[in-house]
């Protein structure tokens, strides 16, 4: 006999509701619930989804937090987990190709920082990215340098220099973001930008910027007059 499944009017109603009228109809633990849906069978859902609120603080919260950091919620397994996390990773990879390309050439700090806030959306760590561009300032190649947690990531100045000089570019652009919120650089950020422009120069490969992002929020050196 098949098992009943006292939640499933619910959870098809929601699916409905979401279906007619999109997420915006949805409150943030309604749209969670639903969610958890996709990884939690046969459980009311809506306690978890406060749970997760209660811990995180908001939407932006639950979904900017690690794996092992769901994991401590009571009844947040692994698998649960990794799906809450999918979630800001593949709208983070699709902003990335859309913005690459409706800005195809990098022509000025507005484009540069439309391109690299779009390929740090809903990232929580801090991440390091190299663009390499053509003699049309044209986007040829994104490269990651580095990935760490918050606050913390190594930039390997001679990678940089090898993966530009093998893109064949004829100009660079480099990234990072300031997943804290602080879109100003640190003395670190300032040193790693003259070491990053040297080694560059010495390939006869322009640096031409480096943009800080936080959230929709980003900072360029040029800008600043800090190249």
């Amino acid at each position: 006999m098949k098992e009943a499944q006292p939640h499933q009017g619910h959870r098809d109603r929601l699916r409905q509701e979401f279906i007619r009228l999109g997420a915006e109809s949805f409150s943030e633990v309604r749209a969670l619930e639903l969610l958890l849906f996709y990884a939690v069978a046969r459980r009311d859902t809506n306690p978890l989804a406060h749970a997760l609120l209660d811990r995180f603080g908001s939407l932006d919260g639950v979904f900017s937090a690690t794996v092992p950091e769901l994991c401590q919620v009571d009844g947040i397994g692994e698998s649960t987990a990794v799906l809450i996390r999918l979630v800001p990773e593949l709208y983070r990879r699709g902003q990335a190709e859309k913005t690459r390309r409706t800005v195809p050439i990098i022509d000025s700090t507005a484009t540069a920082g439309k391109m690299a806030t779009g390929c740090f959306a809903g990232e929580s760590c801090e991440r390091f990215l190299l663009f390499c561009l053509d003699a049309r300032k044209a986007m040829k190649k994104q490269e990651e340098i580095s990935r760490g947690v918050v606050n913390s990531v190594n930039v390997d100045v001679r990678r940089v220099a090898e993966l530009a000089l093998n893109n064949k570019a004829s100009a660079c652009i480099v990234a990072h973001n300031h997943p804290d919120g602080d879109v100003l650089p640190s003395e670190e950020d300032k040193q790693v930008t003259a070491k990053l422009k040297e080694a560059l120069s010495t390939l006869g490969i322009p640096l031409l910027d480096h943009i800080i992002v936080s959230g929709e929020s980003y900072f360029s050196f040029l800008d600043a007059g800090l190249m």
